[in-house]
């Protein structure tokens, strides 16, 4: 049954060849009980060596957040990239690894009280912020920190927006700049994020003409930044090709050098782009129902235990071992509870109950989103 996959050349689009052959043969060859989440080393590897290859004076830091498994953060760590932190957990895993806190910064610009004080006394100095409160906060924890600005700036286009929840206009981030220089803190630039999985590159030319207009307004407050954050956003494949990271950093570099001081740092916050594509589910079917006129197929993994993104619109491919036939399907997961629904009217060759299937370009907000909802287990992560 493990040489029954039926791999086709649009999951060769979606996912390098190299790593869905891996995980082929490492299934072939292990007595491990699905689910289980694979990694492909070399795959993250290649796509963060890839990452700020285009922009001049940048600097790349991780998002934690995408994918915090002490393994792969320990295989990132080796790369020598910094990442980008939230909280006091992501934190001491971190230190746990040996990560100096000089090569961590944390852009979510509300942050615990607890996370702060941690934070602080680990070292990191580079904290963002978006409202007088956390100017507040930053002057009691932080006094003299390095501070960035949140503006906020179109999404349009991108699968997971992320505009609603932080960010000011630039009138007001000018306000803010000014107000954390009176309060003893050191402002050096601006931050933004177009969106996570943005399919636009024009989301980019948008926002960095508003930080354009925020850096001069900063000058002539006599205020000077020396930084710009540009976030992630990065897309990977998940059932269509997308733009890939040199077309969008050979469009970024080119504005933020005609735009900005030649010295400017320039901060990246990957998380999607470097480990996303390097995934991929190892999943069991574990049930089969016809229920009126819709086929229903059950496997071990769920919105609960590892595709909560699928509920946000996520959509994934899938390699099936089993028949030729294709049939409409209602993907569910294995809680009881029926808010756990993958897909619907998803085209699948029917596989046995018992038969694989691997859910390619998992790597990324899976397991980081999963919990033991009704018992079940957050699936292993495994580097091959």
């Amino acid at each position: 049954m493990k040489d029954r996959f039926r791999i086709t050349k649009l999951h060769t689009k979606i996912t390098a060849n190299s790593t869905i052959r891996k995980a082929v043969e490492f299934i072939r060859n292990s007595d491990i009980e699905p689910p289980y989440l694979l990694i492909d080393k070399a795959r993250v590897r290649q796509k963060a060596h890839a990452i700020g290859r285009h922009i001049e004076n940048s600097e790349v830091y991780y998002a934690v957040k995408a994918n915090p498994d002490m393994e792969v953060l320990k295989l990132i760590n080796s790369i020598g990239i910094g990442f980008e932190i939230a909280s006091e957990g992501e934190l001491a895993i971190l230190e746990s690894i040996g990560v100096s806190s000089n090569r961590m910064i944390t852009s979510n610009p509300i942050k615990s009280f607890r996370f702060l004080r941690t934070a602080v006394e680990a070292g990191v100095d580079y904290f963002a912020f978006d409202s007088e409160a956390e100017i507040l906060k930053l002057r009691e924890y932080a006094p003299g920190s390095n501070v960035y600005v949140r503006i906020t700036v179109p999404n349009e286009g991108s699968e997971w927006p992320l505009s609603k929840k932080f960010g000011v206009e630039v009138e007001k981030a000018e306000e803010l700049l000014v107000h954390a220089q009176k309060r003893g803190l050191n402002p050096i630039g601006m931050t933004f994020h177009v969106g996570s999985q943005c399919t636009n590159i024009y989301n980019w030319n948008s926002a960095l003409d508003k930080a354009k207009d925020l850096w001069d307004r900063a000058q002539k407050a006599g205020i000077r930044l020396s930084v710009l954050n540009i976030g992630g956003g990065y897309p990977i494949r998940y059932t269509k090709d997308v733009v890939g990271i040199s077309a969008i950093e050979k469009n970024i570099g080119k504005l933020i050098s005609d735009k900005f001081p030649k010295k400017t740092r320039v901060l990246i916050e990957p998380g999607r782009s470097v480990v996303g594509d390097a995934g991929i589910f190892v999943t069991r079917v574990i049930g089969k129902a016809s229920r009126g006129d819709e086929q229903w197929l059950s496997i071990d993994v769920g919105v609960f235990n590892g595709l909560m993104e699928s509920v946000g619109g996520i959509k994934y491919s899938y390699i099936v071992e089993g028949s030729r036939e294709i049939i409409k399907w209602t993907l569910a997961g294995p809680s009881c509870d029926s808010f756990d629904v993958i897909e619907k009217d998803i085209m699948l060759p029917e596989p046995a109950v018992g038969g694989h299937v691997l859910i390619l370009s998992s790597g990324a907000y899976t397991i980081s989103y999963a919990s033991e909802f009704n018992g079940f287990s957050i699936p292993k992560t495994i580097l091959i």
